[in-house]
Formats: structure tokens, sequence, C-alpha cells
């Protein structure tokens, strides 16, 4: 398998796309709208919604897989439009099982599968989703399981790495957020009642290139190995950065744009360590992962 077809040109698929191609892939990405920066990566405009448009796309770049880490994926977006979210998340599951059922199929799901209520959850927990998101994913989750038993659905935890600013990046990684307003002197407000099992874009990415052109198939959990609260991991990446730690503030999660998202949000794996395509990889702390960061940051402008 040598081709690989990404729908979503976000954060995650072109750092996806990038990690395919220095294994010797060919990675093309695709989204309504090619994203500023993307320089010479291959990219292809696609409507994956349309009719039609997804076995074109295919036709059109001999994929033998397709990842699917499209949008919506703004948490709170999806809380106000969950209609919408539905039918992009799991419509075009459906849409990728309809028009090509032979090609590799790879899910990128969520956390948000789960309600939050545990501390944490492995592949053996019973989803139960948080929010319109979560719901949204999960039932995409069914369409691929249900129509091809050799799907790969990945569910990831908190995702996080360097993003550089720009005038359409929207709202930037957590990580970022707190860099950029920390290294400017300026207080960022992080819940002290919101754990996540982060886990760095560049680790993140490394094992789906091993997994995606491979064979095996169901739920996998890809998470970091460190559970902390948002406002723990304010304060290190703070720390990390030679900032004051104190610019982090504490606030209750249902004060902001966290509200609708699962207390709990802390995958862990039964089966990632055991998957021998994986040999020889790790996946970094939060303490390495700002370390990993820190030199991209030192040259970044505030």
């Amino acid at each position: 398998m040598k081709r690989v077809l990404i729908i979503g040109s976000g954060f995650i698929g072109q750092r996806l796309g990038q990690a395919l191609r220095e294994a010797g892939l060919t990675a093309t990405l695709s989204s309504r709208h090619r994203p500023e920066g993307l320089g010479d990566a291959a990219w292809l405009g696609l409507d994956a919604s349309r009719p039609g448009a997804i076995a074109q796309a295919v036709a059109a770049t001999g994929a033998q897989a397709v990842v699917l880490v499209h949008g919506p994926s703004d948490i709170t977006g999806c809380e106000q439009a969950p209609e919408a979210a539905m039918a992009l998340h799991a419509g075009i599951a459906t849409r990728l099982c309809l028009e090509v059922p032979a090609v590799r199929k790879v899910l990128i799901s969520t956390d948000n599968v789960f309600d939050g209520q545990a501390p944490g959850y492995d592949e053996a927990h019973a989803p139960c989703p948080a929010n319109a998101y979560g719901r949204a994913k999960l039932a995409a989750e069914g369409v691929l399981l249900t129509a091809d038993p050799g799907a790969l659905i990945v569910r990831t935890s908190l995702v996080y790495g360097y993003e550089p600013r720009g005038p359409d990046r929207g709202w930037r990684n957590f990580f970022m957020v707190v860099a950029d307003t920390v290294r400017a002197g300026q207080p960022v407000q992080a819940p002290v009642d919101h754990w996540n099992t982060p886990i760095l874009v560049d680790d993140a990415a490394a094992v789906l290139a091993r997994l995606v052109p491979g064979g095996t198939a169901g739920l996998l959990h890809l998470a970091g190995p460190d559970r902390a609260s948002r406002f723990e991991w304010g304060q290190l990446i703070a720390r990390s950065l030679g900032a004051d730690p104190g610019l982090v503030r504490p606030v209750e999660r249902a004060a902001g744009r966290y509200a609708c998202r699962p207390p709990n949000a802390c995958l862990r794996s039964l089966r990632l360590h055991q998957l021998p395509e994986l040999s020889g990889l790790s996946i970094s702390g939060l303490a390495a992962g700002a370390a990993r960061l820190r030199p991209l940051l030192e040259v970044s402008p505030r």
C-alpha cells in the first residue's frame, strides 16, 4: 500500500501527511479550501459531502487507503449545530463506505465519545458521548465498523504541538494558546477540573503513519502517558518556557468554552503496546513534549 488520501487538511491531517511521506508513501491532503502554509504538499480540492466526490478523489489519486480526519472539530460549535455535525461526520463515513468499499479505511475519532465520569477509558469501555461532537464521531465509528470489519478507528486524546500564527488559523491548540499568551506576559485561564492525556502531534502522526498502511483493525486508543488538568499542564508549559506560572489562572470548567467537554477526557490503551508495527516508537510525556517544542517557539514571533 503506497498511496493514501487524507480527507481533512487541518492540524492533524497535515502532520500525518508529512509522516506518511517521510515513510515513503504518497499522501494527498484534501479539503474544501487549500489551507495556508501547506507548502508543496500534494493537495486536492474536495467537498466530501457531495455524492460521488470521494470516489472521484480516490480514482484521481490512486489511493489504496483513506483517512478521515475532517471537521467540524470545534466542539462548542458542534454543540450549537448538532445536526450539521452528525451529517458531516456520519454522512461522510457513509459515503466513503458506499463509494469506495474496497479501500483501507481509517477514522480519527475522539475521547468525547465518553462522558468523562470515570478517571480514564480504554478500548473495552462502552461509549457514552459527552456532547454533540462525541455523538457524531461515535455514529461515524459505527458506520465504518458495521460496513467494513477491516476498518481502523483511532480515538485520540487532546492533540497538541507547534502551529504558526496566521490570518485563517482560527483557534489553535491549547499548548500554543498558553505558550503565546504567557510569553507575552499576559494571563491565561485554564480549568482545574478538566483532565486530559495529551499527545504530541508528531508522536500521534508517527504512530498513525505505521498503522494506516497496515492491517490493524477495530478500536484503538492513542494518548500520551501523563494525566493532567489543563491548569497543571498550563503551569508546566509556562515553566518550560521560563515564564511565570502564576500567569496561568485557575478557573472552573463550567465557566468557559470547555463546559461541554467531558471532565475526564483521558484515554489509555489495552492494544497499543502489543502491536508489532509500533515496535521502537515511544510517546513523549508532557515535560518531554514541551522540551521538544521549545526550539520551535524560540524562533517563532510572539
